[in-house]
């Protein structure tokens, strides 16, 4: 299995007891989702290792698992800050105006009163707000997405639909006002 094939479910931030169990942090909106998981890889080095679960319990946003093969406490302390991963097609599939980042990568994004924008390039996750990262006019240009101003997420066409604020587009195009109404 590749990384690319793969998202990241969280990291393993401890280990838990004497006997080789592990905290996996999870990194999802619903961690009930992954409770019943029976295997996993762990990015060691630049190469995904599987590991087999034969005991799992969620407490909230962490997974306690014992991995088959880890058997005590250094074993798991061995395992600490290693991330882990599923392959992508165990996530759950989402609807309407939801979407996954790694998802929406090359969707065009379009606003409601511009037109269209330009192609995601990437997105800009350690804000407050993640932005697309688009090329606008040349330019890279950076769109917030939250509830605000997502429109629509047309997953046939890969095309998003935005409201922006009135003047962002223009800070990136160094049009004014003043020269739209010219």
């Amino acid at each position: 299995m590749t990384i690319d094939k793969c998202f990241q479910l969280g990291h393993i931030t401890k280990p838990h007891g004497y006997k080789g169990s592990v905290v996996l942090f999870l990194d999802v909106d619903d961690s009930s989702e992954y409770r019943n998981i029976d295997a996993l890889f762990l990015k060691v080095g630049e190469s995904l290792v599987p590991f087999f679960i034969t005991k799992s319990d969620v407490k909230g946003k962490q997974l306690i698992l014992q991995l088959e093969g880890v058997t005590n406490e250094e074993e798991a302390e061995n395992l600490r800050g290693k991330e882990a991963y599923l392959p992508l097609e165990l996530l759950p599939k989402l609807k309407g105006n939801q979407f996954y980042f790694h998802e929406v990568i090359g969707y065009t994004v379009e606003d409601e009163k511009h037109g269209m924008i330009g192609e995601i390039k990437a997105i800009m996750e350690h804000s407050a707000n993640p932005l697309f990262i688009c090329d606008y006019r040349g330019t890279e240009a950076l769109l917030p997405f939250h509830d605000h101003v997502l429109r629509k997420v047309d997953r046939a066409k890969k095309i998003i639909t935005l409201d922006l604020p009135e003047g962002l587009l223009e800070l990136y195009s160094g049009d004014s006002k003043e020269q739209q109404e010219d």
